[in-house]
């Protein structure tokens, strides 16, 4: 495993542009955000409305299937949801990506397919990181795909009964589920390395089932 101090390395003034562009903008919108160690959660609360959210429920539900993680030793205990892609070329589903592209003032071509996820009673993503391990097999493909992860954006479409909140440790950051809350945050710090705080737990849902959208978005074009 690689140290700290290895991963801080991976500068990159093209990735710490993006982030510094993406936070004005959005700091020149108004929205709001928390600060916690070397993390900022940015937010938006009802940035989809119900008939919204039910419509990407049910397409979540149409296409979920066992969540996967990319790793060289793969623990099928790590992640225990469900996800899937939606179909990016749908006209609402479309519509949607665009507002949060409009919004962060990223590229349509930078970002990735919107993917769903479903946490049913007992489910869980353990602690993460969005950014890709260098290190790892799996890296050639990614750099060649639009490389580095930077921002990520993430929309609660309901509330479950209890648990399933998003754990931000490292930051000392806890957002629970919100229905149509979108949240932003960059994956690398100000020099453009991966951001050790960015790390976060889509902590076990007890009562329920939880829904969420992600979207990720490249240094490169993804597309």
């Amino acid at each position: 495993m690689r140290s700290a101090e290895d991963i801080a390395s991976e500068v990159s003034e093209r990735r710490a542009e993006i982030g510094r562009n993406v936070a004005g903008r959005l700091a020149a919108a108004g929205v709001p955000h928390a600060a916690g160690g070397s993390l900022t959660l940015w937010y938006q609360e009802d940035f989809l409305g119900a008939g919204a959210c039910a419509f990407l429920i049910a397409e979540i539900e149409r296409g979920r299937h066992p969540s996967i993680t990319l790793s060289d030793q793969p623990d099928q205990s790590f992640r225990t949801s469900e996800s899937g892609n939606l179909d990016r070329w749908n006209e609402e589903v479309r519509g949607i990506d665009q507002r949060i592209c409009t919004l962060m003032g990223l590229d349509e071509r930078q970002g990735e397919t919107l993917q769903g996820q479903r946490y049913a009673p007992g489910q869980y993503f353990r602690t993460h990181h969005d950014w890709f391990h260098t290190d790892q097999a799996y890296w050639p493909a990614q750099e060649a795909s639009g490389g580095q992860r930077t921002w990520t954006a993430m929309i609660f479409l309901n509330r479950p009964e209890a648990g399933g909140e998003t754990n931000f440790d490292a930051a000392g950051l806890m957002v629970p589920p919100k229905p149509g809350m979108l949240l932003m945050w960059d994956n690398m710090d100000p020099n453009g390395a991966p951001n050790l705080y960015a790390a976060h737990e889509g902590c076990e849902v007890t009562a329920g089932v939880k829904y969420i959208v992600t979207k990720w978005f490249r240094e490169g074009s993804w597309i």
